[in-house]
């Protein structure tokens, strides 16, 4: 994912829940340069605090990040929001990506065992795994579907606190706006360069006619013209 993504607010397309994110912290170095690694970094910052740490609000456990276009690097994004989040709390910490693992799992048949899914995932941090896909044949049903999908998350949160899920391209299929309805919500990548206003805008309304819940919206790719001095007013 590009340094110098932002989550975006006041645009038409994102949801209340990221739409007020924290405004970044800006460091600003001795020589008074804007660093826009930095910037990103308290990006994803305020959007985990935002989504998943919230106060005052009901917690978001398990959170689908889908792209609108092929371009965009939802798997890196994903990484970026897990890593940022098991920073931020004790709790276990999943990034679901979409890749089948090839070590055979419990089946759907058997009650699984304690850390079944931790015993197949990469161990990043203390409390950061990193997991592989869900094979259609562990639950026994097609990929994709309400079902497969209804065991999936049901298997995560028997393990994780928090699940950090790399959803498909929105608007191809109909799987993105079934995770938009069966977790606690979906938030789609933007690119400033390559994601055209109006598909943004079908997307939009195809996911809320499916009534999946839309968090919000993150933009990659986004130059900054403005001088360093006037984002320090932010």
């Amino acid at each position: 994912m590009s340094a110098n993504a932002e989550v975006l607010r006041n645009s038409g397309l994102v949801g209340s829940r990221v739409q007020e994110a924290a405004r970044p912290q800006v460091v600003v170095s001795e020589s008074n340069d804007w660093n826009p690694a930095d910037f990103a970094r308290q990006q994803i910052r305020g959007l985990v605090q935002r989504v998943f740490l919230a106060n005052g609000s009901v917690p978001l456990r398990q959170v689908v990040f889908s792209a609108v276009g092929q371009q965009q690097d939802v798997g890196g994004l994903c990484e970026q929001v897990g890593e940022a989040l098991a920073l931020e709390t004790h709790a276990d910490v999943a990034i679901v990506g979409r890749e089948h693992s090839s070590a055979q799992t419990v089946k759907a048949s058997q009650h699984t065992t304690a850390g079944a899914i931790k015993t197949r995932s990469t161990r990043l941090t203390s409390n950061l795994w990193r997991v592989p896909g869900f094979d259609p044949r562990d639950c026994g049903e097609a990929s994709g579907t309400a079902a497969y999908w209804l065991f999936c998350l049901a298997e995560l949160r028997e393990e994780f606190e928090y699940s950090v899920i790399q959803g498909p391209e929105a608007g191809v299929s109909n799987e993105a706006a079934l995770l938009g309805q069966l977790t606690d919500g979906i938030i789609l990548l933007l690119g400033a360069h390559s994601t055209r206003k109006a598909i943004a805008r079908n997307v939009k309304q195809s996911l809320e006619g499916a009534q999946s819940r839309i968090l919000g919206t993150v933009l990659r790719e986004r130059r900054f013209p403005v001088p360093e001095r006037i984002y320090r007013r932010l």
